[in-house]
């Protein structure tokens, strides 16, 4: 009989697709782990509070690292899309709703899904 909490399985998928992206552009040290940690036990709090959420944990994972690079490190991820101008950071869309990817807002592209920054033609 499989016992793994369904709630713990989102969790432990969203830490693997937000470790996989921060390995693929190569900021996965242990400090930036502490964060992804840090955005999954946040989690963990707020989808027990509204539990049909679970879907939208991916998406709030990689924002909140996000946010926490941006906080002490600087953007994160670069664009890999746009050449001209300033560096700037790819957008997690939709904000909140299931099936999360990266986009630059600039371009108005699709870059990645959660996860897949290592995997595209523009990884």
């Amino acid at each position: 009989m499989d016992d793994v909490d369904p709630l713990e399985q989102y969790l432990h998928a969203a830490r693997a697709l937000v470790l996989a992206d921060l390995a693929a552009r190569d900021v996965a040290q242990a400090d930036v782990v502490s964060l992804v940690e840090d955005a999954v036990t946040h989690r963990r709090w707020w989808v027990e509070q509204w539990p049909d959420g679970v879907q939208y944990v991916a998406g709030l994972v990689a924002q909140d690292v996000q946010d926490a690079l941006l906080e002490r490190y600087g953007r994160w991820p670069i664009c890999p899309v746009c050449d001209a101008g300033d560096p700037h950071a790819l957008d997690v869309e939709p904000e909140l709703g299931p099936d999360p990817h990266w986009v630059c807002g600039k371009a108005g592209v699709t870059v990645a899904p959660v996860g897949g920054l290592g995997t595209g033609a523009l990884g």
